[in-house]
Formats: structure tokens, sequence, C-alpha cells
């Protein structure tokens, strides 16, 4: 039996690394014997108990500028075979998340540190503390090319340590198929600044010749540290936008949190997924990973993840701010049924080879490499 620590954000935290979390852990626990504990990274948004299951367990916690904490942290994931750590620039406490050297310094088990983004232009504190984890993990995962190149060119991190494991699915094609009165357009995700839904409702005005034209739906929560920091202002200026262009029977935006059983009910029933976001740089999406394993047909702006996942088919790239574009997708999507017909067979090659099932497996597989090594050393 191997055991498993994980340190990361975890549910009812809702937010990308706690879901990728939970479901990773619960992927790894599931064949065997394996056990995870999940040391909780308490990035200081309000959230109830954290949420254990049979195998998978909350031991501890970790509070930002915490001292004594990394300390007892570091005791805790000590204790087992191998840690796995979810990293993002700015949870871990001081600049850029710079907290998380000292912990890597004072965990003695092998490590997997999971890098969910890796910038492209990143500042210099930035690329020298992503310089520093790479060297004081035993390994770090991509899960883009694009992503494991950077780390290799840019940060200077050893290539036999840049492992790609891609983003897991949860998701099969989706059995039950739009049969909607008008084309339903979604976009999903925790709701913020940067995630373009504007530019997706400037589009609509440019369909409205359509017949039936369009809806666009927008499924999210506000992202838990956007509300902390700016509440709900950017939500209500995407209400005022939708109202001030005249587009209130166009444009849904629904700020309901789905559980995994509902969401995939919301995907399986629109014709299109839209992800305008307006990052250029961001190296991996769950969102997009989920929506291309649905089935669906993704128009996505040209993020270096997207580039890489809709250039297998499946998706079509939009320039960034630019809402002709996308209506000019959106209609060529639509008038083109065989686009569908390509998305279904991606989602059919995607589900097979990216399901958490497999993606488990890849962690366990090189989790037993270092602890050899770690072993031989």
């Amino acid at each position: 039996m191997t055991r498993f620590g994980f340190l990361s954000t975890y549910p009812p935290t809702r937010c990308g690394l706690a879901t990728f979390t939970a479901a990773l852990a619960t992927a790894i626990s599931r064949p065997g014997d394996d056990e995870c504990d999940i040391v909780r990274v308490d990035d200081l948004v309000p959230a109830g108990p954290p949420v254990n299951t049979r195998k998978v367990h909350v031991v501890g916690d970790l509070k930002p500028g915490d001292t004594a904490g990394r300390e007892r942290a570091a005791e805790l994931l000590n204790d087992r075979d191998v840690v796995v750590i979810q990293h993002e620039y700015g949870i871990y406490g001081g600049p850029d998340g710079d907290e998380i050297l000292d912990l890597l310094a004072r965990i003695q088990q092998p490590t997997i540190v999971v890098m969910h983004t890796v910038l492209p232009a990143p500042t210099p504190h930035q690329r020298a503390l992503t310089t520093a984890i790479g060297e004081l993990a035993g390994a770090l995962v991509a899960m883009t090319r694009t992503a494991m190149a950077l780390l290799i060119d840019l940060y200077d991190v050893a290539p036999d340590k840049v492992h790609l494991i891609p983003h897991g699915v949860a998701w099969a094609p989706a059995a039950v198929q739009s049969n909607n009165a008008r084309p339903l357009i979604l976009t999903w995700g925790l709701l913020g600044p940067g995630k373009g839904i504007e530019w997706g409702i400037h589009a609509m005005t440019l369909l409205s010749d359509l017949d039936p034209a369009p809806l666009y739906r927008v499924l999210g929560q506000t992202h838990p540290k956007v509300l902390i920091e700016q509440g709900e202002n950017y939500r209500r200026s995407l209400t005022l936008l939708v109202d001030g262009i005249g587009l209130k029977g166009d444009v849904q935006i629904d700020g309901r949190y789905r559980e995994s059983a509902e969401l995939a009910a919301e995907v399986a029933a629109a014709d299109l997924i839209l992800l305008p976001y307006d990052s250029r740089d961001q190296a991996t999406s769950g969102v997009l990973v989920e929506a291309v394993a649905a089935g669906k047909l993704v128009i996505a702006t040209r993020f270096p993840h997207s580039i890489e996942l809709l250039s297998q088919g499946g998706g079509m790239l939009v320039d960034h701010e630019r809402p002709d574009q996308i209506a000019a997708a959106i209609r060529e999507a639509l008038a083109d049924p065989s686009r569908a017909l390509e998305a279904q067979a991606v989602a059919r090659e995607s589900a097979r080879a990216n399901n958490w099932g497999v993606v488990a497996e890849r962690y366990q597989s090189l989790a037993s490499d270092l602890a050899r090594v770690s072993v031989a050393g």
C-alpha cells in the first residue's frame, strides 16, 4: 500500500485546485489499497468542514504566514510515502506564494509538484521561485506540452524532472443531445475579471439576424477570492451590459453553483461551448478539458492550452477581445453539422486517454519511480 500525502486547497473550497485534488485523490484510492491524506491549504476563503471519504482523509491544514503551521504540515506529510503538491502562485503566503519553498525544504519524502500555472512572461521573482521549486521537488508535472517546454527552457528545470500528465476528465461524451428551440451557447466556471464574458455578450448582438437567434447562458458563482476582494462587481457589470444593449432575452447569467451531475446535464443540453477568456497565458484549463470530453464543439480564445488541445480537432480558435470573430465562429459552427460530429470523435479519444483512472495510474507510476530512487539514494 502506498500512502499518498496531498497539499492543496480542497473541498468544500470551490476552486480548480480543490476539485482537481479531490478527483485525483479519489481516483488513486479507488483501484486498490492506496490511501490519500490531505493537508488542506486554507487560502482564507470561507468554507465549511472538509470533505472526507472512506480512503481520503483531511488530516491537517495550513494557513498562509504560519511558520509553525508549515512545520506541522511537513511532519504530517513526512509520515506518507510520497507527497503531491498542487502549485499556484499566491496560495501559500509570501510574495507570489514563496512560502512553498520553506515547506518543500522541510519535506523529506519524495515530492511531486503539479504546476497549474506556468507563465511565459514571469516577473523575475516568479521565475526564480519556479526555478527553486524545480530544484527542491523530486518531480514537476506539466499538464500541457507548452507548459513542459517552458519549465525546461525558461525556468531551467532539469528535463528528467519534468513529466507530462494531462488534466483528468470525469465525463464521457454527452449521451443526451441538445434539442433546443434556440441554439444554446454555454460558458461555465467561477466568474471574475478576465473571464471575457463581456466579449461573448457583445458577440450576441451580431447574431440577432439568425432565426432562431441563439441563447447565451453563463453558469457559475463568482470566484471566492474575487468575492472577498471585489464583491459582485464583475457580475453586476455583465448584467448592466446585457440590459444596456437590449439582450435581456438573449443572455442568461446564472450564479448558482452546480454539482457535477447537474453541470453535466447543463453541458449535455448545450449546442456550443464558448470560452472567451482574456488570458494569453493560461497553461491549463479544467473547463476546457471537460468541455472537450463532453463532446461539445468548443469556441475558445487563443491561450496556450486551447491552442494545444483544440489543434487536435473538436473546436475553433478566435483572437482575444474580438466579438466579431466569436460571432463568425458561432455562425460557421451552427451552419456545419459535421463540426459537431468531429467534436464527438475527439471526445471519445479524450475520455479514453485522459479519464481520471488513467491519469491516477500515471501519478502512481511516477510515485513508485521516485520512491525507488529515494530508497536507492
